[in-house]
């Protein structure tokens, strides 16, 4: 190897450069940006300011952003329904108002100025709904209008019975511990804002009118198809932050025992700020409740730093609309952009040189050398199939299939004319197998391992394995379940061909060529499923030696079959007993000499071997040309490999022709017959092997009985 080529292994292979990719498509990097802005702001004014960080200091901070969270509670609801409310401040000051005239000038219960304070808030809220919602005016004019009048509202109202609050002996504890007091070290309003915070993050994620507020920001027309309420959702979302900021405005009326003329104002502006800068989109659908929480932090540390600093008013209005200003623009590009840049990033090929394979031209001499057999293959289901992947035949000879559109269909022995949707999964199903009860185990792609009973009852057995503790990949998901076998104790072993990406990404996978695939086993028993074997590239076809001691493994773009010891003294590893073949493996099944049949889905180039070893050409060839000119590996002509128990090749078969089977992604040896399966074919084909026993079926060969 030369030193080019050492280097390109090692900066390829050791540098996990794809980590880059994975985190960006990790739903929690979106809170990973405000987090950071919140730690560096606390850093900023903690080491600025003498005293930032003192008890005393904090508490009184708290007060404001237990209040001001509130608010912003509210907005972030709206702003996930797909909405603005630039209301909040006016809504604020006249709940705040409403409390104070209840309590200190009618001299009422502080429970009835609550009442006032959220019935005040209630009704503006259910103004702007109606508005926005049913009328479906624009919802940043109806709420400018609405601040507008209730702030015009607000300083008449105040002007007008200012002397009389000042002049009022209203008292009460109660007022002066929900203003002034603490529970358990913190002031009453950050418990109702941690307790409103939770409440409404648990009915965003967890309960349906949450997910018709997240549908409703998504896409009103299509929430609307589904059948959601889009009106009633909105209205319901301003109704909900007219609440907050009546609750908001209550809160300061009992801490400061009054409303003055600044009660509330450019509140709107703080609290759209803190839900932008937050993470929460103005395009609606994506944010949540911390991210909101979060930008209150951040806003409100960072007004109170530049006045503790000795800056002016003027200058933290600057602040708060520059801050406001780069998070839209943030929030608009990523929105926009996201795809690009993980497009850009996410597939990161790795360096591998492939051994020399011998010849599998014609009359070339080797064990691999194709030829024309396969042509001669009677086709079943012409035109009525659309890749059928695996095949596999029961006890009454009746012949099974997946199809790309997730059914199952069984063709009805002796000559498979006649055929019906024996189930319909979904996915695609791809690798079959029978159980001793004749139940059908299927590997579907991107959902898991599934079951189908004789009576037809579709059955999930599994879609997840234990998560490894160190995995930035997400690999309990089974993204790419392909082949299955079973043992005799009843165990399922099958195959998931990549951790990275889900089955019809498989060209993907093939580029990016990372050892990503791995051997599973499904215990019927306890319903568990454990990862026996990690670190291969594409594991694909599985299938149970004819002891019942070991199994085998194909893994394709390594052009490499493994075999796997379940007893003995090798149990639990793996040796290699097939490399360095001239095609690409896919399914294995059992032939009736002893024997094992392999699929070969495609043959290998010297134009795709070459571009292995050349990482970076294939990492640029990603990015700077379309799908349709990337190099793949050749998937259109390949041919069945039979082997014996020792890997020894003893026979090959192709279809030079191209009429009948090109593409083969599996084979069943059935009384004397071979149907063939491919995923690009729209057929089944069935090949009479010369000199089979005409007695020997698959399901015999697994659990005995009648031949």
């Amino acid at each position: 190897m030369s030193f080019r080529e050492r280097w390109q292994a090692w900066r390829y292979n050791r540098i996990p450069s794809h980590l880059i990719g994975e985190i960006l498509t990790k739903r929690w990097t979106d809170n990973a940006i405000p987090f950071l802005a919140l730690v560096v702001t606390l850093a900023i004014f903690g080491t600025s300011i003498s005293g930032f960080f003192k008890p005393s200091a904090l508490q009184a901070s708290s007060r404001q952003l237990g209040e001001f969270s509130l608010v912003v509670t509210g907005v972030t609801v709206v702003m996930l329904g797909g909405g603005i409310d630039l209301s909040v401040g006016a809504i604020f000051g006249l709940a705040c108002f409403s409390a104070v005239f209840v309590f200190f000038i009618m001299e009422q219960s502080i429970w009835l100025a609550l009442a006032a304070s959220i019935a005040t808030g209630l009704v503006f809220g259910a103004v702007n709904g109606y508005l926005v919602g049913y009328l479906k005016l624009r919802a940043f004019l109806t709420t400018l209008v609405t601040l507008i009048f209730g702030r015009a509202l607000f300083d008449i109202l105040v002007t007008a019975y200012a002397a009389q609050v000042q002049l009022s002996d209203a008292e009460s504890p109660i007022l002066d511990y929900i203003g002034d007091g603490t529970f358990f070290g913190l002031a009453v309003s950050v418990w109702l804002a941690i307790v409103f915070a939770v409440v409404t993050h648990i009915a965003l994620t967890r309960s349906r009118p949450g997910w018709h507020v997240l549908a409703v920001g998504g896409s009103r027309r299509s929430a609307h198809n589904a059948g959601i309420r889009v009106g009633s959702t909105v209205f319901f979302t301003y109704v909900f932050s007219g609440l907050c900021s009546a609750l908001g405005g209550f809160l300061v009326a009992c801490r400061l025992s009054g409303a003055g003329p600044g009660t509330g104002q450019n509140l709107e502006i703080m609290a759209l700020t803190a839900a932008v800068v937050g993470g929460v989109s103005l395009g609606g659908g994506r944010g949540s409740i911390v991210k909101g929480i979060m930008g209150a932090i951040i806003v409100l540390v960072m007004t109170n730093g530049l006045i503790r600093l000795g800056y002016g008013t003027g200058t933290t209005q600057m602040v708060l609309g520059l801050m406001l200003a780069a998070a839209v623009t943030i929030d608009i590009r990523w929105l926009k952009n996201r795809h690009k840049v993980l497009n850009e990033v996410y597939v990161a090929p790795v360096y591998l040189k492939m051994g020399e394979a011998q010849s599998a031209e014609p009359d070339s001499g080797t064990p691999y050398q194709l030829d024309n057999r396969l042509s001669a293959a009677r086709h079943i289901g012409l035109g009525e199939l659309e890749g059928p992947e695996d095949v596999i035949l029961d006890r009454d000879d009746h012949l099974y299939c997946g199809t790309r559109h997730g059914e199952i269909v069984r063709f009805f022995a002796p000559d498979y004319k006649r055929s019906e949707v024996f189930a319909h999964v979904g996915g695609f199903p791809l690798g079959l197998a029978f159980d001793r009860d004749g139940n059908l185990i299927s590997c579907v792609g991107a959902m898991g391992l599934y079951s189908i009973s004789p009576e037809r009852k579709v059955t999930k057995l599994s879609a997840e394995t234990a998560r490894s503790l160190t995995s930035v990949v997400d690999d309990a998901r089974l993204r790419d379940p392909n082949d299955c076998d079973i043992a005799p104790d009843g165990r399922i072993y099958f195959t998931d061909s990549t951790k990275r990406y889900d089955a019809h990404d498989w060209a993907l996978d093939s580029i990016e060529n990372r050892p990503t695939g791995r051997l599973l086993v499904y215990d019927p028993k306890d319903g568990s499923t454990k990862t026996l074997l990690d670190g291969y590239r594409y594991t694909n076809g599985v299938c149970m030696a004819h002891d019942g001691k070991s199994l085998f493994f194909a893994e394709s773009w390594a052009c490499r079959v493994h075999r796997y010891w379940l007893e003995g003294p090798k149990a639990g590893t793996a040796e290699c007993v097939i490399k360095d073949m001239p095609g690409y493996p896919d399914n294995i099944n059992r032939a009736s000499d002893g024997g094992y049949w392999m699929a070969w889905l495609g043959m290998r180039t010297p134009s795709f071997d070459l571009s292995l070893r050349h990482p970076g050409m294939r990492k640029r060839m990603t990015r700077r040309l379309p799908q349709d000119d990337w190099l793949f590996p050749n998937i259109n002509t390949g041919g069945v490999v039979k082997f014996d128990e020792s890997g020894r090749i003893l026979d090959t078969l192709g279809d030079l022709s191209g009429e009948a089977h090109p593409m083969v992604t599996s084979m069943r040896e059935h009384r004397g017959y071979l149907f063939v399966g491919g995923i690009l074919n729209n057929r089944i084909g069935r090949f009479r092997i010369a000199g089979a026993d005409e007695n020997w079926t698959s399901p015999a060969s697994y659990w005995g009985g009648a031949k």
